[in-house]
């Protein structure tokens, strides 16, 4: 093979494999901030519910960079047979907050960058502690998956919430509930109601069988 040959072989093949270069290269270009990656996962949804209500959305949207330990929906689940609560009452909690954000670091971590012992400072303000002895764990949580990277941070996935000692767990008073199929309101002053309107009803009846 000539020269001249040599060179168009080489144009040619670079021709062909740019664009495989190039998908390699998007691929690992993250296309969505922390926020994105947990609302495109129905797995997060307990969590998103959770952003959205204790309004960290926003922030979680910003520049940063986050770190972010992210707890499943099995997580929450886990949680709230431990605290005996629901999912609701979970949501109305005043320290809602002190909880989300105990599961964010400020700066972006990856598992590369973790050591057994390690602690780090979360935005709540305390403190958690890596061991990697064995399993990655994060406090009594297991790190399921790591390095979910994103354009504002990068995502480790957990399978326990992680709950700081300054989350005091409350009493909340839930808003009565609705049925869906009549749009009746459920509460105790319509109850009465009803009772009194068949009372007065069974008391005409009577009445007239009477007469």
């Amino acid at each position: 093979m000539n020269k001249i040959s040599k060179i168009a072989f080489s144009l040619v093949t670079l021709l062909l494999l740019s664009p495989i270069f190039a998908a390699t290269a998007n691929a690992a270009e993250p296309t969505e901030d922390v926020v994105g990656i947990a609302l495109s996962n129905p797995d997060f949804s307990i969590l998103v519910s959770a952003l959205q209500k204790a309004e960290l959305v926003d922030t979680l949207k910003g520049d940063g960079p986050f770190t972010v330990f992210a707890p499943t929906n099995a997580a929450f689940e886990k949680l709230l047979m431990e605290l005996d609560i629901t999912a609701d009452e979970l949501l109305a909690q005043p320290d809602l907050a002190k909880v989300l954000t105990y599961h964010v670091v400020s700066g972006k971590v990856l598992a590369g960058d973790l050591t057994d012992g390690m602690t780090a400072p979360t935005v709540n303000g305390e403190e958690l502690t890596f061991d990697l002895s064995a399993d990655p764990m994060v406090n009594k949580s297991m790190i399921t998956t790591t390095d979910i990277e994103a354009t504002n941070g990068v995502v480790h996935v957990i399978d326990t919430v992680l709950v700081p000692s300054n989350f005091a767990l409350q009493e909340v008073a839930m808003e009565e509930e609705t049925v869906a199929k009549t749009g009746i309101e459920s509460n105790t002053a319509l109850l009465v109601a009803m009772l009194v309107t068949a009372s007065a009803i069974g008391f005409v009846v009577f009445k007239k069988k009477q007469a």
